[in-house]
């Protein structure tokens, strides 16, 4: 018999990590689920224990990462996956960004993802495993006041490569960069916000779960590695001009 492998997955409480997870889950994996909210880990997947262990902690101190690495490997045994994906915003005017605000943005969107790395460099070797760090198109353009968001989704990009270099060849580590993914009402979006999109549509939290399993299944993805994956529904390739 196989034994289920197991990944940690941050922010794994709401939207894109919840319906990781989740996906994950029924797919076999058992998982290690982080998130600053004990009560929001319960909520989900208190009725996943069997699969799944919720580690309650701030993916910005380094605390966290050695715990929820430690917890994990006495709980399952192994380690075979990261995806580091807990990330916040704070968009204000770039005179009224504080040096604080800025701190606590890379550290919980970019740091965070150096700390799970490092915590995790063993017991991935060990397994021949994979990260996936959870990006965004806001690395690759940028609406005004974003410069905290933008500058630690653009330093994921570069840590994914120099990681896909530094632990080659036992750990593969790639990026996914969502565009607009819908993760609280879909229902309540307009006709034009769909169109807007070249697939059609906006993007949902299980178009990223797909894409990140895919990047942790070695068999399916086994030479992939260093790469960026652009998910946004085409728009970053359309050109849009106003009249």
């Amino acid at each position: 018999m196989v034994e289920s492998r197991v990944a940690i997955v941050t922010g794994a409480a709401s939207g894109i990590g919840r319906a990781t997870a989740r996906h994950l889950l029924d797919a076999g994996w058992r998982i290690g689920a982080v998130d600053l909210s004990a009560a929001a880990l319960g909520r989900v997947f208190g009725n996943r224990k069997r699969q799944a262990e919720v580690i309650q902690g701030n993916v910005a101190e380094e605390s966290t990462a050695k715990i929820a690495v430690a917890t994990v490997l006495k709980r399952f045994g192994r380690l075979d996956g990261v995806v580091s994906n807990a990330g916040v915003m704070n968009r204000v005017p770039l005179h009224r960004h504080t040096l604080s605000d800025w701190r606590r943005v890379i550290d919980i969107n970019l740091t965070a993802s150096f700390l799970f790395a490092r915590a995790a460099e063993r017991p991935l070797r060990r397994s021949k495993g994979a990260m996936v760090l959870v990006a965004s198109t806001r690395a690759l353009m940028s609406e005004p006041d974003t410069e905290s968001y933008s500058a630690s989704k653009g330093g994921l990009l570069a840590l994914t490569h120099s990681l896909a270099a530094s632990l080659a060849p036992d750990v593969r580590v790639n990026c996914v960069s969502p565009g607009w993914i819908e993760t609280k009402s879909y229902a309540s979006l307009r006709r034009k916000d769909h169109l807007q999109h070249p697939a059609g549509r906006v993007g949902k939290p299980g178009d990223i779960a797909e894409i990140v399993a895919y990047l942790l299944d070695e068999r399916r993805s086994g030479f992939v590695t260093g790469a960026n994956f652009v998910v946004d529904g085409g728009m970053t390739r359309k050109m849009i001009y106003e009249e």
